[in-house]
């Protein structure tokens, strides 16, 4: 891996104040972001993301390309899961697997932000139309772990015995029309609209949806250095296995993700946020999702997995590591 490519991961903005987040943890200073702002952000850095990626789809069309990058992004979003479970299952009961399978099949939006930031900094074109693929990876992760728990754990839940069973128009709601989903898919439309018909609106966005965002996520960042941090202690329940679970998926699912590219003709900049997609693992949509429906699942396990474990290795090592990766084998365009 070039050494630029780390310093200029690390010296970003956004990545620092990620690490600051993280040292007054271990201070033990009382720096802390009051509750309802991490929430604002987190809302506007996805309407942001959203609203530009439906401009640059707009601009690009809906050619071939875009299609099959979507659905081979959907594809492993139910490939994941399901070979994530197996391992899994060599040390987990099924509920745990299950849970952690579907956290890994999904998506962690602020990595994604952070890696066109990423290709931002280094001047890497990539396009619009990967938002698409963002807003439709996370839905189907929680379908396929949800079927794991019904197939596989169908003699150990309570309603094996007559006991409540899934409720599945609630799980359905949550995997398709929960906030970032809805707002990402909204605001995607919204773009494209603006874009196709109101140009002049594109100008007033601009300060909001463009200037604005680097702060923010430098915002967004210096909390979740905090919240990861947090999570540190409950890595001790996870043990050894899950810790190495945690770096080597990730790793493993950005080499498929650039086998994916390479067939898919994915430009450098392209390829990069494929594969973060491919090797990031969700911290909110669903752990949300199988804290309602997999009670039996210990929370501490897959939310500190993917937050205090697979969230810093790929915003401060792995973004660089894919980046080195993908030179090896696609040129810069």
């Amino acid at each position: 891996m070039e050494t630029s490519l780390v310093l200029q991961n690390l010296l970003s903005p956004p990545v620092l104040f990620f690490a600051l987040g993280v040292i007054s943890v271990l201070v033990r200073s009382d720096l802390e972001i009051p509750a309802p702002l991490p929430k604002l952000f987190s809302l506007y850095l996805l309407l942001a993301i959203g609203f530009r990626g439906g401009v640059e789809l707009q601009h690009s069309g809906l050619g071939f390309q875009v299609l099959s990058t979507v659905l081979a992004a959907m594809l492993m979003s139910v490939l994941v899961p399901l070979y994530s479970f197996l391992v899994l299952r060599r040390q987990l009961d099924v509920f745990n697997a299950a849970a952690i399978a579907a956290t890994y099949g999904s998506i962690s939006a602020v990595t994604f932000i952070t890696a066109e930031s990423f290709l931002d900094v280094t001047r890497t074109s990539h396009d619009g139309f990967m938002v698409a693929a963002l807003a439709l990876m996370e839905s189907p992760a929680i379908i396929v772990g949800l079927l794991l728990v019904k197939l596989a754990g169908a003699q150990q839940r309570p309603e094996a015995q007559g006991g409540p069973s899934i409720r599945w128009r609630s799980l359905l709601h949550e995997a398709f029309l929960n906030s970032s989903v809805l707002l990402l898919i909204g605001s995607l439309l919204i773009g494209l609209m603006v874009a196709a018909f109101s140009p002049q609106g594109l100008e007033k966005m601009e300060p909001f949806t463009g200037k604005l965002f680097y702060g923010a996520l430098s915002f967004f960042l210096l909390d979740m250095g905090i919240v990861a941090a947090q999570r540190l202690s409950d890595l001790r329940r996870a043990g050894a296995f899950l810790i190495g679970f945690a770096v080597l998926m990730p790793l493993f699912n950005a080499a498929v993700g650039l086998g994916l590219s390479l067939l898919l003709g994915l430009p450098q900049g392209d390829a990069l946020l494929f594969m973060v997609l491919c090797a990031s693992a969700s911290y909110i949509a669903v752990p949300a999702a199988m804290r309602m429906t997999v009670p039996e699942a210990n929370p501490s396990l897959y939310i500190s997995t993917a937050l205090g474990v697979t969230f810093p290795f790929n915003i401060i090592v792995g973004i660089p590591l894919y980046m080195a990766m993908l030179q090896l084998v696609i040129p810069a365009g």
